[in-house]
C-alpha cells in the first residue's frame, strides 16, 4: 500500500495549479487540496446524476480535478493523475470503470 504524498498539478496552460497530498489514482478529502491559482477559469460540468463538478479550464479545456460528495458526506476531490508535476502515467496501475453502465 502506498501513502500519501504532496504532489503539485494542474492544467497544461498552466493558468490552474494546485497542490494535493494523495495517493495516486484515489478521491481526497477536500481538507488535502488546495487550489492556488485558476479559479477564474474553471467551467463546470456536470452530467447522468449531477453529483461531481468535472472542472475544465476554459483556456485549454483539460479537467486536473473534480469535486463531489464522498459516501461518508465530506466534500471529495478526484486528481486527474495525468495533470500531477513529475508524475508518470505508464507506470500506474489503471482500474478501468465503465461510469455509462453504473
Amino acid at each position: 500500500m502506498s501513502e500519501n504524498k504532496t504532489y503539485l498539478g494542474g492544467c497544461q496552460c498552466g493558468r490552474v495549479r494546485y497542490e494535493a497530498e494523495v495517493e495516486l489514482l484515489t478521491f481526497v478529502p477536500a481538507t488535502q487540496f488546495k487550489l492556488q491559482s485558476g479559479q477564474d477559469v474553471l467551467t463546470d460540468y456536470q452530467f447522468n446524476k449531477k453529483h461531481i463538478h468535472h472542472l475544465f479550464c476554459n483556456v485549454c479545456g483539460i479537467k486536473s480535478f473534480a469535486r463531489g460528495i464522498g459516501a461518508d458526506g465530506g466534500e471529495m476531490i478526484a486528481i486527474n493523475s495525468r495533470c500531477l508535476d513529475g508524475v508518470d502515467p505508464s507506470e500506474l496501475k489503471i482500474n478501468d470503470y465503465d461510469g455509462k453502465s453504473a
